[in-house]
């Protein structure tokens, strides 16, 4: 090959080296995003498919709520205090009040706000698997709690769906669902850059969403 022919070929070959080094940079840094991503899902992806079959199958889990009562009375001048509350609406109870159910039932009820009426202060304690409140009696501090356990599969249920989990959960569950998204987006366009290797990639996809498209259609009627 002359010389006047590798020169003239130069540029043809440094732009296909360009390109398969533009490539190969690409393909690296969705591997570093596929694997990263996949590696912050993976305990979360497992809760949440245990918790998804479970959901599909509650009858199946039903737990027996186990429920534990106390009653006592709230001290004179905490009782007292009840009287200086509104005769309705939703409030904070006032801090000894508070304080009092931490020392006294473990209750903490920093953060919740009561509901009033004209005879009672209701204090809901709704948490992942299971529930609660505490009722204050106005008129003479008579004070009613109990909490209601369902086990550790609803308490797992109940992290799927959020409920009662707060706001910590909440953002959890927002970064869970963005990880996943990049760990699905990252696969797809690594399949891209392999189908040409694999045949059977597209039509494995193309499966993956005619079933539910198909299910939904033909079985899911409103």
């Amino acid at each position: 090959m002359s010389a006047e022919t590798v020169e003239a070929r130069a540029p043809a070959v440094e732009a296909r080296s360009r390109a398969r080094a533009r490539k190969a940079f690409w393909l690296k840094q969705l591997y570093a995003w596929h694997w990263i991503s996949s590696a912050l899902c993976l305990v979360g992806m497992l809760l949440f498919t245990v918790t998804g079959f479970t959901l599909n199958h509650a009858g199946r889990f039903e737990a027996k709520a186990q429920v534990v009562s106390r009653e006592a009375n709230l001290p004179p001048d905490l009782a007292a205090s009840l009287a200086d509350l509104p005769r309705s609406g939703r409030v904070a109870l006032p801090e000894p009040v508070r304080a009092w159910l931490s020392d006294a039932l473990g209750v903490e009820a920093r953060g919740r706000e009561a509901e009033l009426s004209r005879d009672e202060v209701l204090l809901s304690l709704p948490r992942p698997g299971g529930d609660g409140f505490v009722s204050l009696d106005r008129r003479n501090g008579a004070m009613l709690y109990e909490r209601t356990e369902r086990g550790w599969i609803s308490y797992l249920n109940d992290l799927h769906k959020g409920r009662n989990t707060g706001s910590a959960w909440s953002l959890f569950i927002d970064l869970f669902a963005a990880a996943c998204l990049v760990f699905c987006l990252t696969g797809l366009v690594l399949l891209q850059f392999h189908a040409a290797r694999r045949p059977a990639t597209w039509p494995v996809v193309g499966l993956g969403l005619l079933a539910p498209l198909l299910l939904t259609l033909l079985f899911i009627h409103a």
